[in-house]
Protein backbone atom coordinates (compact mmCIF):
# COMPACT_ATOMS: atom_id res chain seq x y z
CA UNK A 1 0.00 0.00 0.00
CA UNK A 2 1.48 3.59 -1.52
CA UNK A 3 1.68 6.71 0.97
CA UNK A 4 -0.79 7.85 -0.90
CA UNK A 5 -3.45 5.48 -0.30
CA UNK A 6 -2.64 5.32 4.08
CA UNK A 7 -2.70 9.31 3.68
CA UNK A 8 -6.42 8.91 1.72
CA UNK A 9 -7.76 6.70 3.93
CA UNK A 10 -7.16 8.63 6.98
CA UNK A 11 -8.41 11.31 5.56
CA UNK A 12 -11.50 9.55 5.20
CA UNK A 13 -11.95 8.05 8.43
CA UNK A 14 -11.09 11.53 10.08
CA UNK A 15 -13.96 13.55 8.76
CA UNK A 16 -17.06 13.71 9.85
CA UNK A 17 -19.62 11.65 8.71
CA UNK A 18 -22.47 13.92 8.78
CA UNK A 19 -24.61 15.54 6.01
CA UNK A 20 -25.74 18.42 7.24
CA UNK A 21 -28.69 19.77 5.67
CA UNK A 22 -29.61 22.88 7.30
CA UNK A 23 -27.75 25.11 10.44
CA UNK A 24 -29.51 27.84 12.84
CA UNK A 25 -27.13 30.07 13.31
CA UNK A 26 -29.15 32.83 14.37
CA UNK A 27 -29.65 30.24 17.74
CA UNK A 28 -26.38 30.24 18.62
CA UNK A 29 -26.50 34.20 18.30
CA UNK A 30 -29.58 34.73 20.70
CA UNK A 31 -28.98 31.51 23.27
CA UNK A 32 -26.27 30.57 25.44
CA UNK A 33 -26.21 27.18 24.60
CA UNK A 34 -26.15 24.23 27.89
CA UNK A 35 -26.98 20.75 26.92
CA UNK A 36 -26.91 19.29 23.34
CA UNK A 37 -28.57 16.20 22.44
CA UNK A 38 -29.36 14.46 19.16
CA UNK A 39 -32.89 13.62 18.19
CA UNK A 40 -34.16 11.06 15.38
CA UNK A 41 -36.84 13.06 13.56
CA UNK A 42 -39.96 11.05 11.84
CA UNK A 43 -40.35 12.30 8.17
CA UNK A 44 -42.57 11.33 5.47
CA UNK A 45 -40.47 9.79 2.53
CA UNK A 46 -41.21 13.73 0.26
CA UNK A 47 -39.79 15.34 3.19
CA UNK A 48 -36.49 13.06 3.06
CA UNK A 49 -36.54 13.92 -0.67
CA UNK A 50 -36.72 17.31 -0.29
CA UNK A 51 -34.01 17.10 2.42
CA UNK A 52 -32.14 15.06 0.61
CA UNK A 53 -31.69 18.37 -1.80
CA UNK A 54 -30.67 20.52 0.63
CA UNK A 55 -33.51 22.12 1.28
CA UNK A 56 -34.53 23.48 4.83
CA UNK A 57 -34.41 26.45 7.21
CA UNK A 58 -34.63 26.28 10.92
CA UNK A 59 -34.60 29.95 11.19
CA UNK A 60 -38.04 30.64 13.07
CA UNK A 61 -38.67 27.10 14.62
CA UNK A 62 -38.64 25.92 18.19
CA UNK A 63 -38.95 22.45 19.53
CA UNK A 64 -41.79 21.94 22.32
CA UNK A 65 -42.56 19.02 25.22
CA UNK A 66 -46.57 18.06 24.94
CA UNK A 67 -47.68 15.02 26.57
CA UNK A 68 -44.40 13.17 27.25
CA UNK A 69 -43.39 13.84 23.35
CA UNK A 70 -41.47 16.01 21.91
CA UNK A 71 -42.37 18.63 19.04
CA UNK A 72 -40.25 20.19 16.18
CA UNK A 73 -42.17 23.48 15.51
CA UNK A 74 -42.52 25.85 12.60
CA UNK A 75 -39.57 24.45 10.81
CA UNK A 76 -39.74 24.46 6.34
CA UNK A 77 -39.28 22.04 4.77
CA UNK A 78 -39.78 23.12 1.01
CA UNK A 79 -42.43 20.44 -0.87
CA UNK A 80 -40.60 18.12 -3.00
CA UNK A 81 -40.60 19.10 -6.75
CA UNK A 82 -41.62 15.77 -8.22
CA UNK A 83 -43.72 15.40 -5.42
CA UNK A 84 -47.49 14.45 -6.50
CA UNK A 85 -51.10 14.92 -4.73
CA UNK A 86 -49.48 13.40 -1.57
CA UNK A 87 -46.82 16.15 -1.11
CA UNK A 88 -45.89 17.27 2.28
CA UNK A 89 -47.32 20.24 3.97
CA UNK A 90 -43.92 22.48 4.61
CA UNK A 91 -44.30 23.99 7.86
CA UNK A 92 -46.10 20.81 9.57
CA UNK A 93 -45.25 19.67 13.06
CA UNK A 94 -42.93 17.09 13.36
CA UNK A 95 -42.13 14.46 15.75
CA UNK A 96 -38.48 13.78 17.34
CA UNK A 97 -37.19 10.71 18.78
CA UNK A 98 -35.41 10.86 21.81
CA UNK A 99 -35.37 8.18 25.08
CA UNK A 100 -37.83 8.71 27.81
CA UNK A 101 -35.44 9.70 30.29
CA UNK A 102 -34.42 12.61 28.06
CA UNK A 103 -38.07 13.60 27.28
CA UNK A 104 -38.60 13.93 30.81
CA UNK A 105 -35.27 15.90 31.82
CA UNK A 106 -36.07 18.14 28.85
CA UNK A 107 -39.75 18.75 29.55
CA UNK A 108 -38.40 19.46 33.29
CA UNK A 109 -35.88 21.99 32.44
CA UNK A 110 -37.61 23.92 29.92
CA UNK A 111 -40.17 24.75 32.16
CA UNK A 112 -37.80 26.49 33.87
CA UNK A 113 -37.71 29.91 33.60
CA UNK A 114 -36.25 32.10 30.39
CA UNK A 115 -35.52 27.75 29.39
CA UNK A 116 -36.37 26.45 25.94
CA UNK A 117 -35.27 24.00 23.61
CA UNK A 118 -33.89 25.49 19.97
CA UNK A 119 -32.70 23.04 17.23
CA UNK A 120 -29.22 23.93 15.67
CA UNK A 121 -28.66 21.64 13.08
CA UNK A 122 -30.31 19.55 10.69
CA UNK A 123 -28.27 16.40 8.84
CA UNK A 124 -28.12 13.11 7.48
CA UNK A 125 -26.30 10.40 9.79
CA UNK A 126 -25.91 6.98 8.42
CA UNK A 127 -28.62 7.50 5.74
CA UNK A 128 -30.99 8.66 8.31
CA UNK A 129 -32.05 12.03 9.20
CA UNK A 130 -31.24 13.51 12.73
CA UNK A 131 -31.80 17.04 14.63
CA UNK A 132 -28.94 18.22 16.72
CA UNK A 133 -31.46 20.02 19.77
CA UNK A 134 -30.26 21.90 22.46
CA UNK A 135 -31.39 23.32 26.05
CA UNK A 136 -30.70 27.21 25.99
CA UNK A 137 -31.60 30.37 27.69
CA UNK A 138 -31.92 34.12 26.00
CA UNK A 139 -28.59 36.21 25.84
CA UNK A 140 -29.27 39.93 27.04
CA UNK A 141 -28.97 42.94 24.45
CA UNK A 142 -25.82 43.69 25.60
CA UNK A 143 -24.45 40.12 25.63
CA UNK A 144 -25.44 40.12 21.89
CA UNK A 145 -23.09 42.88 21.28
CA UNK A 146 -20.50 41.71 23.45
CA UNK A 147 -20.00 38.60 21.42
CA UNK A 148 -20.31 40.47 17.93
CA UNK A 149 -17.31 42.57 19.29
CA UNK A 150 -14.98 39.63 20.34
CA UNK A 151 -15.74 38.36 16.71
CA UNK A 152 -15.13 41.55 15.12
CA UNK A 153 -11.82 41.99 16.91
CA UNK A 154 -10.47 38.17 16.96
CA UNK A 155 -10.76 38.49 13.23
CA UNK A 156 -9.01 41.95 13.12
CA UNK A 157 -6.42 40.47 14.77
CA UNK A 158 -5.95 37.80 12.34
CA UNK A 159 -5.69 39.83 9.33
CA UNK A 160 -3.14 42.23 11.40
CA UNK A 161 -1.25 38.82 11.82
CA UNK A 162 -1.44 38.19 8.23
CA UNK A 163 -0.27 41.51 6.39
CA UNK A 164 2.80 41.47 9.06
CA UNK A 165 3.86 37.89 7.33
CA UNK A 166 3.57 39.11 4.13
CA UNK A 167 4.99 41.95 5.12
CA UNK A 168 7.91 40.85 7.51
Amino acid sequence: MSNKSKGAKKKQQSADPRQVVANNKKARHDYVIEDVLEAGIVLSGTEVKALRMGRASLAESYVTVDHDEVWLEHAHIPEYFQGTWNNHAPRRRRKLLLHRDEIDRLGVKSREKGKTIVPLRLYFLDGRAKLEIALAHGKKEFDKRQALREKQDLREAQRAMRRQELLG
